[in-house]
Order: structure tokens, then sequence, then C-alpha cells
């Protein structure tokens, strides 16, 4: 089981991924802002960050750039409704981004395919080792 952060300042939002992810698995912390969520990070860094780009008072790229810079090794997802988002050059920090939708299997699928990354990056590392 990986712990995974969902950082939406929508309730809904949250409750729906919660319980998606929750059902594949993985354990969920939530977290409404920018600020509960760096909270979380320093206490204990999740597997994954699920951000969203539109926080109600603050911008999910600010808050990217700053876990990009303290936490550079934590694999962030990004979540929004938009899609041009993606050619914002911030979003060359993210290990991949999802469009928010109401069939969760995107969503899942980049899950799994950003886990099996930092998975293979850490066995490699180990190898390295011996």
């Amino acid at each position: 089981m990986v712990d995974i952060l969902l950082v939406d300042d929508e309730p809904s939002i949250r409750f729906f991924y919660s319980d998606v992810l929750a059902d594949a698995g993985h354990h969920v912390l939530e977290a409404a802002c920018g600020c509960e969520a760096l909270k979380m990070i320093e206490k204990d860094p999740p597997d994954l960050v699920l951000l969203d780009i539109k926080l109600r008072s603050e911008s999910g790229l600010a808050l990217l750039r700053e876990i990009a810079g303290r936490y550079p090794h934590l694999p962030v997802l990004l979540l929004s409704a938009f899609v041009s988002f993606q050619d914002d050059y911030l979003c060359w920090l993210v290990d991949g981004y999802v469009v928010k939708s109401t069939d969760p299997t995107e969503l899942l699928n980049q899950v799994l395919r950003v886990l099996q990354q930092g998975k293979n990056r850490r066995t490699f590392a180990e190898r390295q080792e011996l």
C-alpha cells in the first residue's frame, strides 16, 4: 500500500478520487490547500502527490514549484479540468497530467505508471549500490 496525497479545494472531488484510489488499494491523505499539503509532506512525505492546478485561494502551479524545490524526488501528478495548462513550462516538473473526469480510468493508469517508475528507479539505485 502506498500513501497518496490528494490536494484539491473541492470536497466532492477529494471524496470521489479518495474513494476510487482507496478501492484500488492505496492509502489516501487529503489536503484542501497548499499550506496544509506542505505541512503533511514535511511531517511524512507521501509516495505520490495528486495536485489540482487551480486551488481556490492559490495557484497549484506555485505549490508545484514549492514541492519540486523542496522535494525534487517526490512524484507529482497534476489534476485539472483544463487541458491548456499542459503548455505551461512548470508542468515540465511533473510526472504526469490528468484531466478530471467522472471516469477514473486515466487517473488510475497514471498513478500506476508513476508508482511503477518510482519503484523501477529505486530498484536501479539499489542495484548500483551492490
